[in-house]
């Protein structure tokens, strides 16, 4: 499961290429670029996906993406996840920072970031260090389905890259 991690990160970065310098002209920037912070619903995504903890377990998840800090590529997005299957069922809470890699109108927007998560499990009472918090890593990317929908691929590493979990879904764009 080690290379996991490395095998995400190859599939998901693409060739760079150069890109012209955008003239520094206010016309071209959003508005919201020169707030430090931005508060609001910029999207919010499903996803469902598997942890290769153990025996694995099926995970539901959702995401909503609530502000923006310092530019409107770095993201303050909370979500919560659900473990069940085989196993105890596992419930994790995450409060995440996102940087995002391209801006709104791009095709494909990967991104990373990390953050921290409170988890528990069923019978969390009698588990030891129950519950517990977490350190994440999120490494993933959108791609334009149609309109405001994108498709999601996404690597969670939780508990400080004891953990992994892998999810697929649809998630909404903010209006451009």
């Amino acid at each position: 499961m080690r290379w996991l991690p490395l095998f995400l990160m190859c599939f998901c970065l693409s060739p760079l290429q150069a890109q012209e310098a955008a003239p520094s002209s206010s016309a071209t920037e959003p508005v919201t670029e020169n707030r430090k912070f931005q508060v609001g619903l910029f999207g919010f995504s499903s996803r469902i996906g598997i942890d290769f903890q153990d025996q694995g377990q099926a995970v539901a998840s959702f995401a909503v993406d609530l502000g923006n800090l310092y530019t409107s590529r770095l993201r303050f997005r909370p979500s919560a996840e659900l473990g069940f299957g085989w196993g105890d069922n596992t419930y994790v809470v995450n409060a995440e920072i996102v940087y995002r890699f391209a801006t709104e109108s791009a095709k494909v927007i990967p991104y990373i970031g990390g953050g921290l998560a409170l988890a528990g499990q069923e019978g969390c009472e009698a588990a030891p260090e129950c519950p517990s918090l977490w350190a994440q890593a999120v490494l993933g990317f959108e791609m334009r389905m149609r309109g405001q929908f994108n498709w999601l691929l996404e690597y969670h590493s939780e508990d400080a890259f004891r953990r992994h979990r892998l999810f697929v879904g649809l998630t909404t764009r903010r209006s451009r």
